[in-house]
Order: C-alpha cells, then sequence, then structure tokens
C-alpha cells in the first residue's frame, strides 16, 4: 500500500471529522459547521448531504487553504423554518462524521452506492419532443418497471438516469441477452434525432448519485459549447458569470450572480469539480431571490487560470451547469397509485397534445407514484387553454398540482385552469 495513503489515513483517524449544529446562532437558519482534514472531493459529499435531504442553503463561507478543511452552512428546510427534527439533525451530524461518507468522492468521481435492486440505465442524446414517450413505451414493452428517474435538457442535449426492475419479479434486470437486447433497441430510440453526436447509453446493475452522473453526463457531451449565444427572438434569462486574476495569491477569483434556486451550490461546485479546479476559499449568500457567489479557485494542479480560452471556457462551463437544472415551462406534480406503464400513458398523452417535457423526476414512494414534469408547447410557448381542454377530454381521475417555484410569481390563467384538469386518469384503466 502506497506510504502517502497510509500516512493520510493516520492524518484522519488522529483529526476525525467534527460538526456542530446550532439553532441558536442565527434567528432565520440552522447553522451547520464542519470541520476535517482537506481531501480532494470533500466540500462536493458535504453539499451533497445537504442538497439529497432537500434543505435550502441561504449562506455558506467555505476556507479549505491547506490542510484543514471548514465550512459554516445556513440551511433552512423547503418551508423555510429551522430545522427542528432531530432525525434529521443526528443523520447529517451522522453522516458527515462518517469517514465513510467524506472519502466517498474521492474514491470515485461519481459517487457510487448500493444499487438498491434496481438496473441503472444512463441516456445521452438530442433532445426532440416526444423523446420521454417512447424511451418509456421502449421500456414498457420489454416489460421494465420504472422505479426512479430524472431527465435533463439543455442545448438542444437531453440526459437521462432511469432507474428500472423487471415487471414481474420487482428485481434488477441482470440477464445479459435481454439486457443487450434493451440496450440496443433504447439507443435506436436515441438515434432517432439528427444531430451529428451519437447517441450514448449505458446499463449496469451498480448505483450513483443521479444529479451527480446528470452533470458528469453533459460536461462529458460538451453541452457547454455554444452555451451564451443570443437566439433571434428569444429572451433568456442568463446568469452574470465573471473571472479575475488575484496574483498576490496565486488564485482565480470567480464569481457568480443569478436568481436563486434550490441546488445551486451543489450544481456549481460538480462542475468545478468536474473541471478539476479546486475552491481555497468561498462566500454564498442570497436574499430577495437572488444568488451571490464567489469562490478562490486554482486547478488541481495548482495553477490558476492561465489563458483567456480556459477562462471562456470556465464561464461557459458554469453557465451551462446553471442553466441545465433551471428548465422553462409549467411545473406539474402527479402522484397516484403505481402501475405497470403509467409513465409510459402519461408521457404519451403529453406528446399527443403537443406538450415538450423539459425536465422530469419520477419516483415512486412504497405504491404511489410522485412524478414531476416541466412541460411546455413545442415551439416553447406556456401550456394554452386549448392544449387543456384537449387533454381534459383524454384523462380522467388523478392527483396533479401545479407547483410553485422558490420564488413564486402571479399564476397565468393557463396555469390556474390546470390544477383543475387532470383528475380521472386511473378510472378505467385498472
Amino acid at each position: 500500500m502506497d506510504d502517502d495513503d497510509e500516512y493520510a489515513k493516520l492524518i484522519r483517524k488522529m483529526n476525525p471529522p467534527s460538526v456542530i449544529i446550532d439553532n441558536d446562532a442565527c434567528d432565520d437558519a440552522t447553522v451547520i459547521q464542519v470541520n476535517s482534514v482537506n481531501a480532494n472531493g470533500i466540500l462536493l459529499e458535504v453539499v451533497r448531504v445537504l442538497i439529497d435531504l432537500n434543505l435550502i442553503i441561504t449562506k455558506a463561507y467555505i476556507s479549505s487553504d491547506g490542510k484543514w478543511f471548514m465550512d459554516v452552512f445556513n440551511v433552512t428546510d423547503r418551508n423555510g423554518n429551522k430545522l427542528r427534527d432531530k432525525k434529521i439533525i443526528s443523520y447529517i451530524q451522522t453522516s458527515l462524521e462518517s469517514e465513510a461518507c467524506l472519502s466517498s468522492l474521492r474514491k470515485s468521481s461519481v459517487g457510487v452506492k448500493p444499487s438498491n435492486g434496481y438496473t441503472s440505465i444512463e441516456l445521452m442524446g438530442t433532445d426532440r419532443p416526444g423523446l420521454l414517450s417512447e424511451i418509456c413505451t421502449a421500456l414498457t414493452d420489454f416489460k421494465c418497471n420504472v422505479v426512479k428517474a430524472q431527465l435533463w435538457t439543455h442545448n438542444t442535449r437531453v440526459a437521462s438516469v432511469v432507474h428500472v426492475t423487471d415487471e414481474s419479479t420487482r428485481n434488477a434486470i441482470e440477464d445479459p441477452e435481454r439486457l443487450s437486447t434493451i440496450k440496443e433497441l433504447l439507443h435506436d430510440v436515441l438515434k432517432g434525432g439528427d444531430d451529428s453526436r451519437r447517441a450514448k447509453m449505458t446499463v449496469s446493475t451498480g448505483g450513483t448519485h443521479t444529479e451527480r452522473r446528470l452533470h458528469q453526463m453533459m460536461y462529458d457531451d460538451r453541452d457547454y459549447e455554444g452555451v451564451g449565444l443570443v437566439e433571434e427572438g428569444v429572451k433568456k434569462s442568463r446568469p452574470q458569470v465573471s473571472v479575475m486574476d488575484c496574483k498576490e495569491k496565486n488564485y482565480t477569483i470567480f464569481v457568480l450572480r443569478c436568481k436563486d434556486r434550490s441546488k445551486l451550490l451543489f450544481d456549481t461546485i460538480c462542475t468545478l469539480t468536474d473541471m478539476q479546479y479546486v475552491v481555497f476559499h468561498g462566500t454564498v449568500d442570497t436574499g430577495n431571490g437572488e444568488a451571490y457567489h464567489e469562490y478562490c479557485i486554482r486547478h488541481i494542479d495548482g495553477h490558476r487560470v492561465k489563458t483567456e480560452a480556459e477562462r471562456d471556457r470556465l464561464v461557459q462551463c458554469l453557465e451551462a451547469a446553471i442553466q441545465r437544472r433551471a428548465s422553462e415551462g409549467l411545473e406539474l406534480e402527479l402522484r397516484t397509485g403505481d402501475r405497470v406503464g403509467l409513465l409510459s400513458d402519461i408521457t404519451r398523452i403529453f406528446r399527443e397534445n403537443g406538450l415538450c417535457v423539459t425536465r422530469a423526476e419520477i419516483s415512486t414512494q412504497g405504491s404511489k407514484a410522485v412524478d414531476t414534469f416541466y412541460v411546455s408547447e413545442m415551439s416553447g410557448s406556456p401550456v394554452d387553454a386549448k392544449t387543456i381542454d384537449s387533454i381534459r377530454r383524454q384523462i380522467g381521475r388523478m392527483v396533479l398540482r401545479v407547483k410553485q417555484g422558490p420564488f413564486p410569481s402571479k399564476p397565468s390563467e393557463a396555469t390556474s385552469a390546470i390544477a383543475s384538469l387532470l383528475r380521472n386518469f386511473l378510472k378505467g384503466r385498472r
């Protein structure tokens, strides 16, 4: 075994991670302080633990210059309240003080977890209307049950991680011949677009952190190319990203200003990590729906950003990381009893009514399906009343909620109307 590894283990054993969780230090947030021996990947892993609990990070102070790592986070729950649940507080403390947790990203850039009995399918290709519907239909035809999935679209590209089980056994699909057939079929579905870049897909029985993996897939696919170009007649909100030199300290200073949203810190740290930059100092501040992030970074080789081309690429990649999750469209949440083929039916109805799914989060909670879709007209316009009426004629009784973002604006007439339309989908289909 490498002597450096043995020495690192000894140092960590002598200086175990410590976590302080304080509900009295701040009037409107819980303060979490994490101290540990520094190692590459710790910052991302700490942020991952917090965002996996759907916590909102309102402020953060990052310092990892030298051999020691210290982070301070002000966090709230999704409703803006301090953390009072003792189980959540205990979980945070136990997780962040765990050597296994803090070392997971040092061992793997993906963060591999147990598969939990499913087969993981990763898909990357050219986005087009109806693609999610075609994927779901293909999986249903091959007796696959989707237990969890996420789909992102950005800059004409689509990335998705889908977790499936066998329809009858509800176990992971492990038969090599069947997996090969599924892979071939889905690859053909992805190739339906006319983009010159080839479709990509992989199948495994291992597990990954889905959102981490989606960032890696899109970054590897170079979805950031062309980001920042203004399309004629299209007005889009872009983050303000600037990069400056601090020669005295041999840092590159990266400053971000944009609309705040959940998981923004995770998205930026993911991309900086994928680009092999290390954050030595950082400040995060949010308020009135806006976010301000400032980082002192160096490349993993110890150098700051050297060239104008590297600077431009850094800006492009960070803009892309922010925009991937900030999908336009109406956010719909469906909660109903799970059944085989449910996802295929829902996405088919969206497609037949001219709706594009720009982002999706699919999950099952016990016997319930909990699906969130961001949808828009194929032209990119908001969903109109005629489309809503068409969907009403096809969909029966189902619980559907129009979700508001973290900083809601006055809902449009179409947004208000859609809350009353998707009501009766399962009736007659059981």
